[in-house]
């Protein structure tokens, strides 16, 4: 309790919980606040982390810290919740986070040497096998299945590949794209109730592309939505300014505009 600042932030937190169970008084609470349940709420804990990264992105620092209060704040829900049911409350929360970085840093919480601490994985791996009890554990263990399917497919090819189920480099790879390409191709003329199967195999060796170039892919998409979402603001912007609408528009004429777009961005390829 020495930390700077550490009494401050106790009475801030205590103000969070203390409004929380007044949101959720069955009496005097709030109507919407007391009929969520964890999977009604669960949607908005997913969004409102998305909503930091996007803060973290544009640099927004303002935001960000509103943001993280949003965060926080779905965390203290959940926590509430479970708290209700006689289950666990916000405390075990904390403490359960804090002895799990304490466990995993044995080089500065403990007398382990820091060339004789275990490997992080290596410590999430025990933590794996004693989770998974009588059942057989599995190297893919852990990786939540409500993740976003690309960054899910990130998580799952990194595990694989820490024991050696791995394209050898990015150069492997290329061809697995083209072959799944051709075989979405395919099944839209032999088979299009394969499509859907065949376009989720492209996008996870794109993903397995990123991942062996070092790149994030959830991250590169989220790059290209909000590239397109300002190029394609741009197009209905230079049709406003003609009194016009994108619905007004030829497609010729839109791309005319989309290409100018990009050559605003610096792009140096055309379409």
């Amino acid at each position: 309790m020495s930390e700077p600042g550490y009494e401050p932030d106790a009475r801030a937190l205590a103000r969070l919980l203390g409004i929380m169970r007044q949101l959720r008084d069955p009496v005097a609470g709030c109507a919407w606040d007391t009929a969520q349940t964890f999977a009604t709420i669960a949607p908005y804990t997913i969004e409102e982390a998305y909503e930091v990264a996007d803060a973290i992105e544009q640099q927004d620092f303002d935001g960000l810290r509103d943001e993280l209060g949003d965060l926080l704040f779905q965390v203290v829900f959940h926590a509430r919740m479970a708290e209700e049911l006689g289950r666990f409350g916000f405390a075990a929360v904390a403490d359960a986070i804090s002895e799990k970085m304490i466990r995993r840093h044995p080089h500065i919480f403990g007398d382990t040497p820091d060339s004789e601490r275990p490997s992080w994985e290596a410590l999430k791996a025990a933590e794996r096998t004693a989770k998974a009890g009588a059942r057989p554990a599995s190297v893919l263990d852990g990786v939540p299945s409500a993740l976003p399917a690309l960054a899910r497919a990130d998580k799952l090819q990194r595990r694989a590949a820490r024991v050696g189920f791995d394209w050898p480099d990015a150069d492997a790879v290329l061809p697995k794209i083209d072959e799944e390409l051709a075989e979405v191709a395919e099944a839209r003329v032999a088979a299009p109730e394969r499509v859907e199967e065949e376009i989720g195999d492209l996008l996870f060796s794109v993903a397995n592309l990123a991942r062996k170039l070092n790149i994030d892919p959830e991250v590169a998409l989220r790059k290209a939505n909000s590239k397109f979402d300002r190029r394609f603001r741009r197009i209905e912007s230079a049709l406003a300014a003609d009194d016009r609408r994108p619905e007004d528009a030829t497609l010729a004429e839109m791309e005319a505009l989309w290409v100018a777009g990009k050559r605003a961005d610096g792009s140096k390829i055309e379409p």
